[in-house]
């Protein structure tokens, strides 16, 4: 492999509790109603963080909103799961790292800065970058152009049946990342990594 693609929640870092409570006293200032995390969760493959303030406000979000997004979401409690960290400083020495999210680009800065992890990536795709959300291939077909590598050549990893499904139809591996907690053994994947560590043989660079 050429390099390695991540999606972000539930394959590198846990963030749903910080995202969840920024989305909420977000739209509880813009004047929205309290929701649920399963509510909030069910909003995720709407896309970025703008579609998804849209829906819960039921009306535009404004510059304003996402501002208010932003700056509780930099508040929140972040953590990379067990053994991330050391798995990408191994597979950084040898191929390329980024990262395709279907949150926005600023949201994952802020998010794998939090986690320690943002040094480890030479570039960064947001769902607000690209026309499609998962499972278009779009994200992870920017990534590779980014990376200056063929989509062949790239893994993408991932915990949801949204992200396998991205990676097979860009033309990439697909790396189901068994930790998460979106992961579905039934969804086909065409490799399997049960903890980080895995990918330092599963996913072969050169």
């Amino acid at each position: 492999m050429d390099a390695v693609v991540f999606d972000m929640d539930g394959t590198l870092i846990e963030s749903t509790t910080a995202v969840n409570a920024a989305f909420r006293a977000a739209v509880a200032a813009g004047g929205g109603p309290w929701y649920s995390d399963a509510e909030i969760v069910a909003a995720y493959p709407l896309g970025p963080p703008q579609r998804i303030l849209d829906h819960l406000l039921g009306r535009p979000a404004t510059p304003d909103d996402l501002d208010r997004y932003y700056a509780h979401l930099g508040t929140g409690r972040v953590s990379a799961y067990d053994g991330i960290g050391e798995t990408l400083a191994d597979l950084t020495r040898r191929c390329s790292l980024g990262v395709f999210t279907g949150a926005s680009q600023q949201a994952a800065q802020i998010l794998l800065g939090a986690a320690g992890l943002l040094k480890h990536f030479s570039i960064i795709v947001g769902g607000d970058q690209v026309a499609n959300p998962k499972p278009a291939p779009d994200g992870i077909l920017r990534a590779c152009e980014q990376l200056g590598v063929a989509p062949g050549s790239v893994a993408y990893v991932g915990d949801s049946p949204l992200d396998l499904q991205a990676a097979r139809r860009s033309g990439a591996v697909a790396v189901a990342a068994a930790w998460g907690h979106l992961y579905d053994a039934e969804q086909p994947a065409d490799r399997t990594a049960h903890r980080p560590a895995d990918l330092r043989t599963l996913v072969t660079v050169t």
